[in-house]
């Protein structure tokens, strides 16, 4: 049994505090901008001492350390005066090609979102945010994303998890407060930019008990059944944990027909599962180059942090057999990739996390993983399948990608970004939505 909730909760855009998070309040009146130089991972980011197969971890960081400014937001562009030149959805959408490009796709001059989107998007994560809903308001006002109502953009509670993978025991209940702990920026992002890249999908967010991995796996499992009951779509998990020889019991889970799976590689060398499953779309992370004076977009290269490279557990798949001679007999992660670095993050608004409303700069595959998971929707494939959809990728020409050469990651920064497949960004990044 499932618990839906549905009713808004009641927020003014206008009334809305805002705070960009970690900039000193004495250095807003400086020239240059003191843009924040800190990052901070939140608990949820923080890999759990019990160990794989126990408990996942987000996948995301932010820019400064909760101490800062508080102001008030320009609508229809990124928060804060000129020269914050963090990604907005219209900039993604010009760099991504997903709109008509403006020259130098800068946050301030780029309009135009990304318009479509169809069928359904789940977006699983642990614990509940209460102000999910008045946020994405804020959200989507900010950037003139088209607003959710009650019957486009719903919270499911999951029950609590079973002992066989993706099982559910008992009745449907709120689950404890996600507030403090980094799941209610987890949520807030993962909402957010599914939506902003697929603004007319109905969108789900099912809210699992804990971050026990058997709670998550029931989420996943109530999110599939959903998205299959509106003929197809997309679940998008931004969390995980390290492999373990388990792994493969669990690989079914994310076989549900006409569903595909998206999952974070990591925000740091190696492998996390469930990106490592050949039924899962692996999200790696880029980098988004701007000029720090102008602002525009330059190139997009790696960004070191990103989690990719073999798995010790997953053979390799039959759509990965053209770059078997990179691989070897293991499967490879990621499959693609899109901006993941804190430095060049996106926005998110959030109520929960420091205790009034804030605007984060946000980063890590997180961020990556339900933008493609949205682009995807738009491009209105609906694969039969996370395989179906990974052969197709796989088979896609270069050109429907930008293909990352330039950086490095991994152990010992032993991974080199180069044409074509590479264990940095795989594929690369979107180009279009032709493909996907």
């Amino acid at each position: 049994m499932i618990r839906i909730r549905t009713k808004p909760i009641a927020m003014s855009v206008s009334m809305a505090i805002v705070l960009l998070v970690g900039c000193a309040a004495t250095a807003w009146g400086q020239t240059p901008l003191a843009v924040p130089t800190t990052v901070t991972l939140p608990a949820s980011s923080v890999p759990s001492p019990a160990g794989a197969g126990a408990r996942a971890h987000t996948n995301l960081q932010f820019l400064g350390s909760g101490k800062g400014f508080t102001g008030t937001p320009q609508y229809y562009g990124p928060p804060f005066g000129p020269g914050y030149f963090y990604e907005t959805p219209a900039s993604l959408a010009c760099i991504y090609g997903l709109e008509p490009a403006v020259a130098g796709c800068n946050p301030y001059t780029a309009s135009l979102n990304p318009n479509g989107g169809s069928r359904a998007i789940a977006i699983v994560d642990a614990y509940d945010n209460p102000t999910i809903v008045s946020d994405m308001q804020v959200f989507t006002g900010q950037f003139g994303v088209a607003a959710v109502n009650p019957s486009s953009f719903q919270v499911v509670y999951a029950p609590y998890g079973g002992a066989t993978p993706g099982s559910c025991v008992g009745p449907a209940t709120q689950p404890f407060s996600a507030a403090g702990s980094g799941w209610d920026i987890e949520a807030s992002l993962d909402t957010q930019w599914a939506h902003a890249m697929a603004p007319y999908a109905t969108l789900f967010l099912v809210e699992a008990q804990s971050n026990y991995e058997s709670d998550l796996l029931c989420a996943v499992s109530i999110a599939s059944s959903i998205v299959q009951s509106f003929g197809g779509g997309e679940v998008s998990m931004s969390w995980g944990g390290g492999e373990d020889p388990s792994e493969l019991t669990i690989d079914p889970v994310f076989t549900t027909p006409h569903v595909v799976y998206f999952a974070a590689t990591g925000d740091g060398p190696g492998v996390i599962y469930p990106a490592a499953s050949p039924n899962v779309v692996s999200v790696g992370g880029t980098s988004t180059s701007r000029n720090p004076v102008t602002g525009n977009f330059r190139f997009e290269n790696v960004w070191q942090d990103t989690g990719g490279g073999p798995s010790f557990f997953e053979p390799r798949p039959a759509y990965q057999n053209g770059i078997a001679s990179i691989v070897g007999s293991q499967r490879g992660t990621p499959d693609v990739a899109a901006d993941a670095n804190p430095y060049t993050g996106v926005w998110v608004f959030n109520s929960t996390y420091i205790g009034f409303p804030v605007w984060f700069t946000v980063g890590g595959t997180s961020v990556a993983t339900p933008v493609w998971a949205g682009i995807t929707n738009l491009a209105g494939g609906f694969s039969a399948s996370s395989v179906a959809e990974l052969t197709k990728l796989y088979a896609d020409p270069a050109g429907d990608f930008t293909d990352i050469t330039i950086g490095t990651c991994g152990p010992f920064m032993g991974y080199v970004a180069a044409a074509g497949w590479d264990f940095c960004s795989g594929r690369g990044s979107p180009h279009t939505a032709v493909g996907k």
